[in-house]
């Protein structure tokens, strides 16, 4: 012998804990809460803006067909090629006084934009800023919590369908 004396090489133990029900359904429900998540967010649409002017014109698509000759709406209590009712012309006067004009005038499609714009920057102002469509289309048809409100899905995937 050269003098040099070893040990034995042993194999190298781990210490593993002792796999428990509870640390099995912590990781089921991970993998689970991770799964939900990523398909949440597959599924989701991102927000995306678009200019006034493609918004204004898929509101008047769904609402008159983009007609400006528009026959009224809602049994006669809506008006124009953006069927505007006389409450919603009110808050806009109201927002911006400078509209001038009367409730007849929402006829003209130039003037209803006016009146369309004043209402969101009044109900809608971030979203008018950003060009939030949805949120913007949602408040037209359902009122100032109208982007709140399931009923007004169905209205903006009718709109959605109109922008580019």
């Amino acid at each position: 012998m050269s003098g040099r004396w070893r040990l034995p090489r042993l194999p190298r133990l781990r210490w593993r804990p002792a796999p428990t029900a509870r640390g099995r359904r912590f990781r089921v429900g991970s993998v689970a809460a991770l799964v939900l998540l990523l398909l949440w967010w597959w599924q989701t649409e991102p927000r995306q803006s678009w200019p006034h002017d493609q918004i204004l014109a898929a509101i008047r698509q769904v609402e008159s067909s983009g007609r400006d000759d528009a026959p009224d709406g809602d049994g006669g209590k809506a008006i124009g090629p953006f069927q505007i009712h006389f409450v919603y012309w009110q808050d806009a006067q109201r927002a911006e006084p400078a509209l001038g004009g009367d409730y007849q005038d929402c006829r003209r499609r130039a003037y209803a934009e006016r009146v369309v714009t004043a209402y969101m920057r009044k109900w809608a102002n971030a979203a008018w800023a950003s060009g939030d469509a949805e949120t913007i289309a949602r408040v037209h048809t359902g009122g100032p919590s109208g982007a709140e409100r399931d009923a007004t899905r169905g209205y903006w995937e009718r709109v959605r369908k109109h922008l580019p």
